[in-house]
């Protein structure tokens, strides 16, 4: 009989008591007040779990006690704001129509989540560049995608949510940094598994957003939310072209160890030490170096198919939990034996 490792069984009994609180949106959405009983115990409930569920009985108290200690000494500054990303995504139910300012605070806090966590393993130049050529590059395939149909498809921005950047919501360009940076330290530094990550994250972007007004398919040969295939094979192009440059540029930020490929700093950034990043943790530098990036991926896999349920897209949520679920198996199989 196999017996769950302690981290399987937190995790578990979190997602649990997280989904207690998804049943209480439900449930103020349909009328019920008893919904908000649900929310108010699921969600202290999850995180309590999240620390000492593997302790349950009377170890718990104590164990909880001792661990929630310990995190608040071993949270980095960037672990911070993807908490705070994680908790702009819980009132969407409680109001449906704040989507686009809920949506894009949380993407905002994600993308300083990822700028901090790049900076505070690597350098300030770094993050700086790396943030700058995703946006850049995230930004240019989307206008010449929504303009010219390539490489995405015939897709319209037309009506999508304000602020705007050539005519692209600003969560779009934000998007593709940070969610490239937990995909390719998901996939161990290998360009071509980040960009399929992306791709199966897509799946779920796509019918969530389209319902929520940011872009509207017109192409003749969609295949799923009106997106076609032309679509994800430039999620995994662009996706993959940046894991690329990122992976260039840190290679040992995602654990590869062969540093032949890495390429220079421009001149103006040569000078910045490494490390030295925001540093309000009070245990040192060493104590939190297991702590990844790729723990959003993970967050994605439950917050994504639960915003397609409270569109009404049972379907696609079905469908995007599979896949987010199947490209984190698969990226773990791959990092541990394509090493």
């Amino acid at each position: 009989m196999t017996v769950l490792s302690p981290t399987v069984r937190r995790l578990g009994l979190a997602f649990a008591a997280l989904g207690v609180a998804f049943l209480g949106a439900l449930l103020v959405i349909a009328g019920n007040p008893v919904g908000w009983a649900l929310i108010a115990v699921g969600l202290p409930l999850s995180g309590a779990l999240a620390l000492a569920g593997d302790a349950l009985g009377r170890g718990f108290g104590p164990t909880l006690a001792q661990r929630a200690r310990a995190l608040a000494a071993q949270t980095a500054p960037w672990m911070w704001f993807v908490a705070l990303y994680a908790a702009l995504k819980i009132p969407v139910p409680l109001w449906p129509q704040g989507f686009p300012v809920l949506g894009l605070a949380s993407t905002a806090a994600l993308f300083v989540a990822a700028l901090l966590f790049v900076w505070e393993r690597e350098n300030a130049a770094k993050a700086g560049i790396m943030a700058l050529v995703a946006f850049a590059l995230g930004l240019a395939a989307e206008v010449a995608g929504s303009r010219t149909g390539i490489p995405f498809g015939d897709y319209t921005y037309a009506g999508a949510p304000a602020p705007t950047v050539l005519g692209v919501p600003l969560i779009v360009p934000l998007g593709w940094f940070a969610l490239t940076l937990t995909a390719t330290c998901l996939s161990g530094g290998r360009p071509w598994l980040a960009g399929l990550l992306m791709t199966l994250w897509d799946v779920g972007l796509e019918p969530l957003m389209t319902a929520q007004g940011y872009w509207r398919w017109t192409d003749p040969l969609g295949v799923w939310a009106g997106a076609p295939v032309e679509n994800f094979v430039g999620w995994w192009g662009v996706g993959t072209l940046i894991a690329w440059i990122f992976t260039g540029l840190a290679p040992r930020l995602f654990g590869l160890r062969t540093l032949e490929w890495a390429w220079a700093l421009p001149w103006f950034a040569r000078a910045f030490p490494m490390g030295g990043g925001p540093a309000l943790s009070l245990l040192p530098r060493a104590a939190v170096a297991r702590a990844d990036f790729r723990v959003v991926y993970a967050i994605e896999a439950f917050f994504l198919p639960g915003g397609l349920v409270l569109v009404g897209r049972f379907a696609e949520a079905a469908v995007t939990l599979a896949a987010m679920l199947a490209g984190l198996l698969f990226a773990r199989r791959v990092t541990r034996r394509d090493a």
